[in-house]
Order: C-alpha cells, then sequence, then structure tokens
C-alpha cells in the first residue's frame, strides 16, 4: 500500500483546489465558499450522498463500496477541517490570500484538498465494502465545530463506528507519519482572574490595597501546580498571557487586576487537579493581602486521545505508505477538537511531516503540496485496510 500512482497524476488538481482554498480563506463556521466548493467537487466525483449544513457549514460525502464484506466494521469516517486563521498572511507566495486579515496559517486548506483526492479516489475505484463517509468540518480553531457535527448528529445519521484524521507538522520529514496509541493532543482550559483591591495615589500606597503586587505573587503561585502539585511525570503546563490593570494613568493604583491565560494537560485527573489547585491558590493569595477575587475558569478541547488498537491500524498504513512510522511520536501539548469524535467513537489522529516550514499558525506558514499523495494515500488506505472486499 504506498503512495498510490493514481495521486501522482491527480496532483495538478489537487494543488489546484488547495491553492484556490488558500486564496480565499474563511473562518470558524462562516464558510459559504469553502463548504459550497467542497460540496460541489464531491458530487462531480460521484458521492452517493453529499450533506451540507451538518454542525452549521460542515459537508459530508458518504461512498458505498462494492463487494462482500470481510471484516465487522460497516462504515468509517475521515475527517479533514477547512477553517482559516484571522492572520495576516507574509508569504509572498503567488495564490497568497486574498482576504485581508485572513489566511490558511494551520495547513485545514491542505487537509482538506487531500480529503478530497481520496474521495475522488474512492469514487473512482470503490475497492471497499460497507461505507465511507468524508467528513469536511467547520471551526477546528476555537469554534468545536467537531462537537457541532456530533450534535447535529454525524456519528448516528451516517452509523460511522470508527474516525480517522490527519494534521501536518512543520519540522517533521515531509511525507513522513507519527502516530501513536493513547494522548496526541492536550486538553486547553482557560482562565481569567480579577484581584480588587484599593485603588489610590501612586504616590501613597500604604492608603491602598495595591492589586498589582498581588496580581505578582499569584502569577508566580500558579506555577507551584506544576512545579509542586502536579505528578512530574504528567504533562501540564500553565502560562498567565495577559494582565490588565483597570488604570492606564502611570501615578494612579488602580482598584482592579485581571490576568488571564491558559492550562494544558493530557488527563482528566491533571486537568480536574489543574483547576482546583488554581482556584485554592487564587482565593488564598486574595486573602493573604486583603484583596477580593473573581475566578472564571473555561474548560476547552478535551484531550485527543487515540484508541490503541486504531492507533496500530493507522500506523500500519502509514507504515506501508511511507515505509517507516514513528509510533513514538512526541505528543503535542496544543488542543484539537477532533478530540469530540474521537470521544464519540474509536479511532486515531496522526501527524504526517509537512518538512522544513514556518511554524502552524505563523504568518509564513505554508503547507506543503508535495505531502498530498502520502496524505491522500493514506485516507484510501485507511478505507481499505478497515473495510476490506473480497
Amino acid at each position: 500500500m504506498p503512495i498510490k500512482n493514481r495521486f501522482a497524476h491527480m496532483l495538478p488538481e489537487a494543488v489546484e483546489w488547495r491553492h484556490d482554498f488558500h486564496r480565499n480563506p474563511e473562518l470558524l463556521y462562516d464558510l459559504p465558499r469553502t463548504s459550497g466548493r467542497v460540496a460541489e467537487l464531491l458530487r462531480s466525483f460521484g458521492c452517493d450522498e453529499v450533506v451540507e449544513g451538518i454542525g452549521k457549514t460542515g459537508v459530508v460525502g458518504v461512498i458505498e463500496g462494492q463487494g462482500a464484506r470481510k471484516g465487522g466494521l460497516r462504515c468509517v469516517g475521515l475527517r479533514a477541517d477547512m477553517d482559516a486563521l484571522p492572520v495576516e498572511e507574509k508569504t509572498g507566495a503567488a495564490y497568497a490570500s486574498e482576504i485581508p486579515g485572513k489566511m490558511h496559517a494551520c495547513g485545514h486548506d491542505g487537509h482538506t484538498a487531500t480529503l478530497l483526492a481520496a474521495a475522488k479516489y474512492l469514487c473512482e475505484t470503490r475497492a471497499f465494502s460497507g461505507r465511507a463517509v468524508m467528513i469536511f468540518q467547520p471551526a477546528e480553531e476555537g469554534g468545536a465545530g467537531a462537537r457541532a457535527m456530533i450534535r447535529d448528529g454525524l456519528m448516528e445519521r451516517f452509523e460511522i463506528e470508527e474516525v480517522y484524521a490527519l494534521h501536518n507538522m512543520p519540522g517533521m520529514a515531509a511525507g513522513s507519519f507519527g502516530i501513536r496509541p493513547g494522548a496526541m493532543m492536550a486538553a486547553a482550559d482557560f482562565f481569567e482572574i480579577t484581584l480588587e483591591g484599593k485603588g489610590g495615589h501612586a504616590a501613597k500606597p500604604q492608603e491602598t490595597t495595591d492589586p498589582v503586587p498581588i496580581a505578582a505573587h499569584l502569577i508566580l503561585a500558579l506555577q507551584s501546580i506544576v512545579a509542586r502539585t502536579a505528578d512530574p511525570f504528567e504533562e501540564i503546563v500553565l502560562s498567565v498571557t495577559t494582565l490588565a490593570t483597570e488604570s492606564k494613568a502611570l501615578n494612579v493604583i488602580g482598584n482592579s487586576v485581571t490576568l488571564g491565560g491558559t492550562v494544558r494537560t493530557m488527563s482528566t485527573a491533571t486537568r480536574d487537579l489543574a483547576e482546583t489547585r488554581l482556584r485554592e491558590i487564587a482565593q488564598g493569595v486574595a486573602a493573604t493581602h486583603n484583596a477580593r477575587v473573581t475566578v472564571d475558569y473555561r474548560r476547552g478541547y478535551p484531550v485527543t486521545r487515540n484508541d490503541a488498537q486504531a492507533a496500530e491500524a493507522a500506523a500500519q498504513v502509514a507504515e506501508a505508505v511511507a515505509g517507516h512510522v514513528d509510533r513514538v511520536v512526541a505528543p503535542m501539548m496544543g488542543a484539537e477538537d477532533f478530540a469530540y469524535m474521537l470521544e464519540a467513537r474509536p479511532g486515531a489522529y496522526g501527524f504526517i511531516g509537512n518538512g522544513d516550514s514556518a511554524p502552524l499558525h505563523h504568518a509564513q506558514y505554508d503547507f506543503n503540496d508535495a505531502i498530498l499523495p502520502a496524505g491522500a494515500s493514506w485516507f484510501v488506505g485507511m478505507i481499505e485496510a478497515r473495510l476490506p472486499s473480497e
């Protein structure tokens, strides 16, 4: 199951799709052009069913296989994300974004083109039994589009039993794969903490309860969650990323300070522990300094956790395509809403190398067109391996 020759012939067409999506980036659920073009292409390929509007602007293409079924599975889903980021592009590419302040800085244009190429091939060959479901998802970049599609009945309506996805990874050799069992991406939670003291003149701090040094104490104290509370063998990152005072005047001590940030964890137990201790530490530091505190803690995407059996199946297909797969690839502390799909159904999420490119979410990042055949071969390979026919 190496890279399929058909994709070498299809590459110029797939690159054209990718560059078109790249020129016309859209954000979150506001994807009329992107989802419309995806649906149009799926129909032109001969999908047996194309459904729009799943999860607001998600698109699903259904391809029925042929031949007698050999395995126990009846339906496998493959997912690509479609949305871009609010970033001003600085690649200088001939196909650079034509929309000011928006660009495909994470490679979702490439993911979409890769799955489209796989869909076209599967429509042509149908060398599998059961049903292949192509899932084109909106709003991965903070909008929980995967959850929206699930709430719209994605899994039940199309009777999906397993689900798989790939994400390009800068710094990994182009076209190489990394797939491991267990956690691949972190849970992402966010917090805002407001400290209220008593403001006044900066020359008379003794008459105030200055929230700024209290915030400084709190920022340092929060790091004890990582350094002294969490198990050192458990992955956790806590970053305070914003700090804003009530006053902008240099000679005024304001009444309040708000600080915010993110917590990334790889297990439910550590996630729960981090939230509990953050709240306790904030309350304790505020009480120590005679201030009031409000904590707003919001849970975001859960851990992206691969099913062990599905991960090994995905790794075997990747190995056949690339000749080698990294089964102990390091998980990332970034987050991915494919996690919701893996909570709903067994499956796996893997990395495909993008080569020596700018990092994800960078203004100079660009998806590597040369990896399209490897990614499409992997998607097709997953269908043919998980839904074999006689």
